[in-house]
This record gives structure tokens, sequence and C-alpha cells, in this order.
């Protein structure tokens, strides 16, 4: 195939909501522009970019998937995103590496979560958008009322290229106000009968075509000024000015199309090749260091892997995008990122699992190539002597974990290697060993997300895993000041075991004074502190002790081990297992042996005093609580408002977000385990939501009364 040079290459990211029509549109590209023969369909698992068997046994796309179109002399790199929320960092990666964004719109349900949800990570990454207002032949297409969704909910800076003579099953006209021509279709779609607008629709079509024009003109000053001269525009200078408006998102326009018909798709690919903006025009990105890396064929070559997949007979297929240079079959480029050598002895340019060789890729070409020896997602090649990385892509937080294991305990290697495995393809799977846990915990965007993980490892890696509900991760604190002392007595021939440790503990807040005075059953114990340690923990929060003995009772080498023995404790809470924080204690008391005494002696004392005092010390126990926000339409509010309640959620507010509402609420962890199913099964999957990590807050008393039952029954069972 022909090699492009830059400014011939347009990438562009085909995005929207599960159920648009994404799959079918590409499909329908990719047929105009000749690489395929005969349209395949979702129903029948045969198209281009569903191709992988877990895509074909649910019927919706599960991976992005990039192919090309060489269409009116240009070369169109486009990506295929999954609609569903559960996927959705499949679309931001892809938003990273094109410059325009497609955003496909489902003409009978307008304006969704899922597209505000897209349209919010254009706005992040400054893309150039454009809606394809797909579907026009469902039945209850209304395209009125879709164009005004699109503008109450995105602006003014929505402006139709088309619309359409009539929607639902008779669609096969449509007039395009850019050209002022009518288009018609056969009942097989493909290419139009072109010709003049119909007087009936002259009087729309002209004031339609004079807001494009407007539009325009106010994206230069020299079209403005042509325009407030003769008062419209040529065609071509309106392509100008719309370029222009792309790319300082100034403007959004929307085409029509019927996928499935193949109407209305070779007029938008002619807009896509004619007008939307070249890989030079867009603004360079940045390394790390802040550095403008231009698209320049003749600068140093640089590659950035923004994809990998596991693919059968064949393995590793690496994606990347070329950021400068010109990378040629056989180049010895340097793995920045680990410091290692690669060959690309092949690369390619591809459509699905279709992939064509080819012998070189300007700067801005999308290829891909195999079998490569390090390499990951996220890695940059370049060539000897350039330094420059890149790391642009921020996936959203996981919403949705389980705990995994395989159901044969001698598997649990290979399982972590193929999870290993999977992160590579997806950084969204995010894979934990918990050694507060003691679970590998995976994470992801929703449950169909983990779904589709266990059903590639059970059909693809033939391996059985179970899931299950992740342990919470609670932590221990105490409320009061509390005493214990234990004495540590073992004789068993020989030298024996001996150390008897004195101990007081109280909650910790950073900035209170030194320990003074301590009153317990009338009796008081007064505090000469020698020296403090203050202990950051590693799951949060602090421990500090002070060793405040006095005449020598416990001997200074054996401090520390008393130390250990209360971090023992710390590490493993006496309530739950789980993670004590923000306990002061003192140690002021103790006996020793000359003989008998050692490290382990006061280790093993000083633990069974610190879980005695601890016991005593009004014990609470905290959980993690969330910030979670969720985007709903508004005739579903009240349900999910309900369901937040019944999980012990607060309510920290409510707004309205452009047709749709937001709900504001604070959550504990443990109710949001089966959150993103229950919100789905709610709103019929019209809702999403994000969750953060918020704090660590009081459990009720009747649900810590739950968890101390169900630990000391754990503990019976055990011992």
């Amino acid at each position: 195939m022909k090699v492009y040079e830059t400014n011939e290459i347009k990438n562009i990211a085909l995005v929207g909501s599960k159920g648009s029509g994404k799959t079918t549109l590409a499909e329908a590209m990719l047929y105009e522009c000749g690489v395929i023969k005969r349209r395949g369909t979702v129903e029948a698992g045969n198209t281009v970019c569903d191709y992988f068997p877990v895509e074909k046994e649910y019927g919706y796309s599960v991976f992005s998937t990039i192919f090309y179109a060489e269409f009116l002399n240009k070369k169109l790199n486009v990506i295929d995103c999954p609609g569903s929320d559960d996927f959705v960092g499949n679309a931001i990666t892809a938003m990273n590496v094109t410059d325009t964004a497609v955003i496909v719109i489902d003409g009978q349900y307008g304006v969704e979560v899922g597209t505000q949800n897209i349209f919010r990570v254009t706005e992040q990454e400054k893309k150039p958008v454009i809606f394809a207002i797909n579907q026009l032949d469902g039945e209850k297409c209304d395209y009125d009322n879709v164009m005004h969704q699109l503008k109450e909910v995105f602006g003014s800076r929505v402006v139709p290229i088309q619309f359409p003579i009539e929607c639902g099953p008779k669609f096969n006209s449509m007039i395009d106000v850019l050209l002022m021509k009518k288009y018609s279709w056969g009942p097989d779609g493909g290419v139009p009968t072109i010709t003049d607008v119909p007087a009936e629709y002259m009087d729309r079509a002209k004031e339609m075509q004079q807001v494009l024009v407007e539009a325009a003109a106010e994206n230069d000053e020299t079209l403005m000024d042509k325009y407030f001269e003769s008062g419209t525009l040529t065609e071509d200078e309106m392509r100008e000015g719309i370029r222009k408006g792309l790319v300082d998102r100034s403007i959004y326009p929307v085409f029509c199309v019927s996928a499935l018909k193949d109407m209305g798709v070779r007029r938008m690919m002619e807009f896509l090749g004619n007008v939307v903006p070249f890989v030079e025009d867009m603004p360079a990105p940045v390394d790390t260091e802040m550095n403008e890396i231009k698209p320049d064929s003749n600068g140093p070559v640089s590659l950035f892997v923004f994809k990998t997949s596991v693919e059968p007979h064949i393995g590793e297929v690496s994606y990347f995008k070329v950021m400068s240079g010109t990378l040629k079959v056989g180049a010895d480029l340097v793995n920045i990122d680990k410091g290692s050598k690669e060959r690309l002895a092949q690369i390619f340019c591809t459509c699905g699992q279709i992939r064509t060789p080819i012998d070189e890729l300007k700067a801005g070409d999308i290829g891909a190539t195999v079998k490569m020896k390090d390499v990951k997602t996220g890695n940059t090649l370049n060539e000897k002597g350039f330094e420059s990385r890149y790391d642009f892509i921020r996936h959203p937080e996981p919403k949705f974990s389980r705990a995994i294991k395989p159901e044969n305990e001698a598997d649990a290697e290979k399982l972590s290697e193929i999870l290993n495995r999977m992160h590579e393809e997806d950084p969204t799977w995010v894979v934990v060993q918990s050694k507060e846990l003691k679970q590998t915990i995976v994470s992801g965007q929703g449950e169909f997300h983990l779904r589709t993980l266990k059903w590639r490892i059970e059909n693809n890696e033939k391996l059985n895993v179970v899931f299950s509900e992740p342990r919470i991760p609670y932590r221990e604190t105490i409320t009061k000041a509390a005493r214990a002392d234990y004495r540590h007595k073992k004789q068993s021939g020989g030298a024996g075991q001996f150390g008897e440790v004195h101990l007081i503990i109280e909650p910790y807040v950073d900035g209170m004074p030194k320990p003074d005075v301590y009153r317990f059953n009338n009796q008081e114990y007064k505090m000469n502190v020698k020296d403090t340690q203050e202990i950051p923990l590693e799951w949060g929060g602090k421990l500090v002790v002070c060793n405040c003995i006095v005449g020598g009772a416990i001997d200074a080498r054996f401090i520390p081990a008393i130390v250990k023995g209360i971090m023992d404790r710390m590490e493993q809470g006496p309530l739950t297992g789980s993670y004590a924080r923000d306990v002061r204690v003192c140690i002021y008391d103790g006996k020793m042996h000359p003989v008998d005494s050692n490290e382990i002696s006061f280790r093993l004392a000083a633990r069974h005093a610190f879980s005695d005092a601890f016991k005593n010390a009004n014990p609470k126990i905290l959980e993690p609580v969330y910030d979670v926000e969720v985007l709903v339409p508004g005739d579903k509010m009240g349900d999910v408002m309900s369901d937040l309640q019944s999980r012990r959620a607060i309510i920290m507010g409510m707004s309205s977000d452009k047709g749709f509402e937001k709900i504001s609420a604070k959550v504990p962890l443990k109710e949001m385990s089966t959150y993103s199913t229950a919100l789905s099964s709610i709103t019929g999957g019209r809702s999403s939501f994000s969750m953060k990590f918020a704090s660590y807050e009081l459990v009720p008393g009747d649900v810590q009364d739950k968890l101390l039952k169900a630990y000391e029954a754990t503990k019976t069972e055990e011992d």
C-alpha cells in the first residue's frame, strides 16, 4: 500500500454510547473505501472490528479496534471504541492518540449518559467533535428531538450539516446544507443520487446554511470580513472555516447516517477526508518534560505504544503511534522505559485482524508490530540518542472489584501470569495482591468488565477461576485510654523465656501534648518520657511509642522487641484482624530475668499486653467511605435515591447537569460491592457513576457487632 505523508493522515476515534451502532458504521466505512467487499453484521459475528471470540459471544465490542480507510487520497486511521461504560478505558486511550472524535448518537434515544461521559473526555483532551446521528431508519427515531437535545446539552456550537426528509423505516433521503444538495438512496444504500434541493425544502435549507456560514466565518477574521461584505462564503471557504472551528472546538458539526443501510456514510467520509484537521493541524503533544513533539517526518524516530493485544496463533501485537520521524522496517529502537533494545522486523497497517505489511510509516501515522521482546502498553520506543518519553493517558479509577482465585490452588502462579498479561492488554483491569486482605483483587469499570476477564481466562486460557466478594479493608482504633500488663514465662529445661511489660494506650491525634499523668481504678500513674518513636503506618495513621521506663526495670536493648510486638498487633488488630491506627503507647514498667529474658519474650509479652489494653480502650472499627457521583436521567432520580439510601449513603447534594441529574453522596465501600449492577438494572443502563476514596469513618454499632461475631466465628473455625 501507499506510504502516506504526515499532511495526508487523519486520526479519528469512533465513540458513543453502547448500542449506537459504531461497529456497524465502521463496517460501512470499510465497505465504502473498498477494504471489504461485503458488509458483516454484529448479529452474525462477522464484522471486521468485533473479531475476538468474547465479542462474538457477548454481541458487543469489548476492545478498541484500529482500521484504516484510504479515501480521497487521504489515509483515515480510525479506532472503533466500545460503547459500554465498562470499557471506557479504550475510548480514553483512543482519544489520546487520535485528533478528532466522531460521537455516534442513536437516533432513537438521543443524548445518553454515555454520550456526555465521552464528550467530557473530548473536553479534557481538547479534541474536535463531530456528531453522527445514526439509526435514522429506526422506528422511534426523531431527528428534530435529537437536535434539540444536542443543542440543549452541548450548546449553540452544535451546527447541523444535514437534515433528513423523513425519519423511521422510510428514511432514504436528506438535504446537505453545506453543498445545498439532496442525497437519495435505493433500498441497498451505497452510492447516492445527488440532485438540487427541492423547492419545498429550500427555505429550511437556506436558513440552516446561514447558521453554518456564520459559524464557519466566526473562526477566521478574513472569512468574517468577506462574510460581512458578501453575506455568504464559498464552499471551500466554509470548509476552511469549519476546519478551524473544529480545531478550537467552536463548532460541532452534525451528520445524518443509517449505518445499517449504508446511507449517508460516504458523504460523512468525504467530510472527514476534506475538512477534519490533519495530524499537523492539531496542537503538538508533549513529552514527560513538557517539550512539544511535533509530527515531523524528518525528525528523530519516536513511537508510543498505546495498545497491546494477544491474538491466537500470533501472540502479542503492539499498536503504536509514530510521534516523530519516519519508521522503517528493521529499525533498531530503544525502549526508553526499560533501557532495552528492540528491532521492528515487521510493521503493519491493520484493519481488525487483517494486517497489511508496509515498508515505512511517517510521523502521525498509526501502525502495529509483532513479537517484540519486552514492550508493554505505555512504553516509548526511540532511535538512539533521543530521550523523550510519553505518559499522557490517564485511566479512570476502578468501580467494581472481585477477589479471584483458581479452582485448583496449584494454578495460583499460572493465574498471576495471566492476570498480569491481561492488565497489559487493558490497563483498566487492575490487579492487586493484597497482603492486608490475603486475597488477589481484580478491579475494573463494572460487572461486565470483570465478567469479560473471567470469560477470557476460562475460555482462552482454559483455567477455571472463582470470583467472590472481596473483604473490606477495615481499620481498628480506640476511643479512650486503657492500661494492661502481661508476663510471658516459659520454662522447658535449660534457659527459659521471661518478659513482663506494663503499658498504657490512648487515642493519638497530631499535636497532642506529651503524656503526663493517668488514673485507673483510683490509682495514679505518672509518666516520665525518656524518648518517643513516631511511626507513620503504611495503611494510614500513626503509632507513637513513648519509653517511660525508670529505674532500669526493662533493659533498653529490649525496647525494639517490645515495639515489634506492638506492631504485630497493629498489623493484625485484636477486634477483626484488620490494621489498627492512631494509637499512642506508653511503656512505663515491667520486669526481666538476668538469664531467661530475651527479645522473643518481650515481643510476646508486648503483643499480649497491647491486645488486652486495646480491648479495654472502647475500641471502634473504621470503614472506608467513598465519594460517589451518579449521573442519572430525571425520571429515574427517585429510584436511584432510594437505592443509595438503602446502602447507608449520606446524600451530599443534587444538581442538574445538561439534561441529567447529578447526585453526590458518601457511601461505605461495603455497600458499593454490587452497585454497578444495581444501577444498570434500575436505569436500564442509562446511568453512570464514579467513586473516589474519601476517608475512614466509624461503623454503626450494629454493623460492628456483626463484624466482631463474624471474626470470632472464623477464629473458632481456624482453631
